[in-house]
């Protein structure tokens, strides 16, 4: 990755041919963006919006299109949004941190694979928070703060596999539960955390073959990686 440090954002230029390609590099944020998508119901009322915080190249598009909403993708990375704008998202470039976006205005707000990204993640949350509409839909997954996590996603992953670019975490990000639970409540966000992982069979083929989908499957443990979903409460 030339030298760059750990989860600097140069990096998604470095790698723009990498989003859509088959069995690329990118290849997990797919499986997750799948996961995530069913966790999208359709959309309840015309004009709908469904604001993709770190949308990267659209990847959540596939699992999204046909259910009513209007994609806005919001991202630091020109390279990135170009692409996900070629996959009928409305592209936006800015900081999740200070969102261009009205208060309440999304039916749903996804945060994927974003928060153990940024630097002040108690400052996106509570951007996601304020965009969701009062009865809205909060959807996200990230990394664990555990040495477990840190273990798999960037020594075994990225050191050791290659199976992640090299350099694209800073673990130090990584993000408790609780964290998240705490700082969604405080904006009238009640979520749920449930740990997920690849189902291993399929996970072991693709890593011995590079082919095919690995679904994301539901586990006790969020040791690793989790998703958390919840609802903001009317007249928060």
């Amino acid at each position: 990755m030339g030298g760059r440090a750990p989860n600097d954002p140069r990096q998604y230029d470095d790698l723009a041919g990498e989003w859509w390609r088959p069995n690329g590099v990118f290849s997990m944020l797919h499986w997750l963006a799948e996961a995530r998508g069913r966790l999208v119901p359709p959309a309840d009322r015309p004009g709908a919006v469904l604001a993709d915080l770190g949308c990267g190249a659209g990847l959540l598009s596939p699992y999204v299109a046909g259910k009513g909403y209007r994609h806005v993708g919001i991202d630091l990375t020109r390279s990135a949004l170009d692409q996900a704008a070629d996959h009928g998202v409305t592209a936006v470039q800015a900081d999740v941190i200070h969102l261009p976006l009205a208060d309440g205005c999304a039916d749903v707000v996804s945060a994927g694979e974003l928060l153990e990204h940024v630097v002040d993640v108690r400052a996106v949350i509570a951007e996601a928070c304020r965009v969701l509409r009062p009865g809205g839909l909060l959807v996200a997954d990230t990394l664990n703060a555990t040495r477990t996590s840190r273990f798999v996603a960037v020594t075994l992953a990225e050191r050791v596999y290659g199976g992640a670019p090299r350099g694209i975490h800073d673990p130090n990000l990584f993000v408790a539960p609780r964290v998240l639970i705490d700082e969604c409540s405080r904006h009238g966000v009640q979520i749920r955390i449930r740990g997920i992982r690849p189902a291993v069979p399929k996970l072991l083929r693709f890593l011995f073959t590079k082919h095919g989908a690995v679904p994301i499957v539901p586990t006790r443990s969020v040791a690793i990686l989790y998703q958390a979903v919840g609802v903001k409460a009317p007249g928060s």
